[in-house]
């Protein structure tokens, strides 16, 4: 017969409970099993990402592109604010022959600030901070958040190169305000 000691019922080590280490134990091995028997491509699918499709319209003209110097343009409709900018480097969703000019929303996914051209900063190839609570956006990374309090990444304008001109096609996120994408 086992004895229990108060210190031991205390500590939720009576009859029918588990310990902490008993409870990873368990954890640690149905995740194990549940991996295990997955089939095999469930972990290795990638993400879709959605998009919003526009009609096409022209932003700027590769000759006016200077690597660092961003250009402001609203899309899809007047009134929404964008950036878009040569980084001089490889970036996520880039387009172009070094597929390194990319766009994103000008107004932070937080609260709504504003990200014009004046909170790019070349050096480290990011927007921001927002002024209203200091959240900065890799644009080298699709947007996402480098520091701040924002949770989602900026929404990217989607580019097409067509000739010697940059074209916006539609935006790959959600547009701060909306609670579906506007329509144009």
């Amino acid at each position: 017969m086992t004895m229990h000691t108060t210190r031991d019922h205390e500590a939720g080590h009576g009859p029918g409970c588990l310990s902490r280490r008993q409870m990873l134990i368990f954890g640690g091995t149905a995740v194990g099993v549940v991996a295990t028997l997955a089939p095999s491509d469930l972990f290795a699918k990638e993400a879709s990402l959605v998009g919003s499709k526009y009609a096409a319209e022209k932003v700027a003209t590769l000759a006016d592109l200077a690597s660092g110097k961003p250009i402001e343009f609203d899309y899809p409709s007047k009134g929404i604010a964008n950036v878009l900018v040569k980084l001089g480097e490889k970036a996520g969703g880039g387009v172009g022959k070094d597929g390194d000019i990319v766009a994103f929303s000008a107004t932070c996914t937080h609260m709504g600030g504003p990200l014009g051209t004046d909170t790019y900063k070349p050096d480290h190839k990011v927007l921001g901070p927002c002024l209203l609570h200091l959240t900065t956006f890799d644009l080298t990374r699709h947007g996402m958040v480098v520091s701040g309090h924002a949770t989602q990444s900026l929404p990217q304008v989607m580019l097409e190169v067509r000739g010697k001109d940059v074209w916006a096609v539609g935006m790959m996120g959600l547009v701060y305000g909306y609670d579906r994408n506007p329509k144009a």
